[in-house]
């Protein structure tokens, strides 16, 4: 009895002293090359451990170390605490058992040196949006440098897409965005009268000749579209970075491909008629290409990543309109 009344002093001391240390775990000594180590997440564990039957515990234990049986003690063969519960403590559990290492939290994406293979084929999920502006190119020039009626204005040329992305990481700095969006190309022409005619032959771009104050005129266009884009992040995050974050630190690089689909597509034509603001819109395909794929460009910096997209087949069907190959570039958010 002796020697568990000696047991029970030092739980005792044990859990005075377990208010006063700043780390988790206290380890006390009971012999030449015996000792005890307590590891305490929760200090409310301390409320429970004051009722705990330490002597049946020590019974245990030195009952197993004298059968020469393992030093282990599993988790049902310990009885559990007899203290007064209330409803929400019924519970709770004081016995956990635990792998590996605490501090290796798995939502934790900034582990930098840490990275272990829990983080393969993890996969998070972000809603981004593309916003900047477009243009095209005739044969790799500026359409404006030959003064043609369909040249677009950059300012006012507004690019906007709203995209769902998938992104799973393929190694410690290899990661690869998947997703699907929409978007919308918005082609603002220099002409604010310019307006797009149709026929069998195919769409030209001619002055509207009634003479109003024109105020605006474009072409929109927009489209479904699924990309695959692979990244390698030197800051190792498997989440993606925010312009609001304010906390990156690490430069990214990915180019991949995209795909899309048209799925409607307008022009616009905004005047004034006797002081009045008028709006002519037409719904019409304007033999746009129903299909447009092309490359992706993404560059980061700290918490900053940008895009640039090149369609590589035409906007319109060959033929039937300019050779114009579409691009856009912007901030994603």
């Amino acid at each position: 009895m002796k020697k568990f009344s000696l047991i029970v002093l030092i739980s005792t001391v044990l859990l005075k002293t377990g208010y006063a240390q700043k780390r988790d775990t206290v380890i006390v000594e009971l012999a030449k090359t015996s000792k005890v180590i307590f590891t305490i997440q929760d200090k409310k564990d301390l409320e429970i451990l004051k009722h705990y039957d330490f002597q049946k515990l020590f019974q245990d234990v030195i009952a197993n170390l004298e059968k020469r049986d393992s030093a282990t003690i599993k988790k049902d063969s310990v009885q559990t605490p007899v203290a007064k519960k209330t409803e929400s403590e019924d519970d709770d559990k004081f016995w956990h058992k635990h792998e590996g290492n605490d501090d290796d939290d798995d939502d934790n994406d900034d582990d930098g040196g840490n990275w272990n293979h829990k983080h393969w084929r993890r996969t998070s999920q972000s809603f981004n949006f593309d916003l900047g502006m477009n243009n095209y190119l005739s044969k790799g020039k500026f359409p404006d440098s030959k003064n043609e009626a369909y040249a677009v204005k950059p300012w006012g040329s507004w690019y906007f897409a709203a995209n769902s992305i998938q992104r799973s990481r393929l190694g410690k700095n290899f990661f690869m965005e998947w997703g699907v969006g929409m978007s919308w190309y918005n082609f603002k022409f220099q002409n604010s009268n310019t307006i797009i005619q149709k026929d069998d032959t195919g769409v030209n771009f001619i002055p509207d000749p009634r003479g109003y104050d024109y105020l605006k005129s474009k072409l929109t266009a927009t489209y479904i579209n699924a990309s695959l884009i692979p990244i390698i992040d030197f800051g190792d995050r498997n989440k993606k970075h925010r312009v609001w974050d304010g906390d990156g630190d690490s430069f990214r690089i990915g180019l991949g491909p995209y795909v899309g689909y048209r799925i409607a597509s307008h022009s616009k034509l905004l005047y004034k008629e006797n002081g009045h603001r008028e709006k002519d819109k037409d719904r019409d395909s304007f033999y746009l290409n129903n299909v447009r794929y092309g490359a992706r460009l993404q560059l980061g910096i700290r918490s900053t990543d940008f895009f640039f997209n090149y369609d590589m087949n035409e906007l319109f069907t060959s033929g039937k309109g300019p050779n114009l190959n579409a691009f856009s570039f912007g901030v994603i958010f």
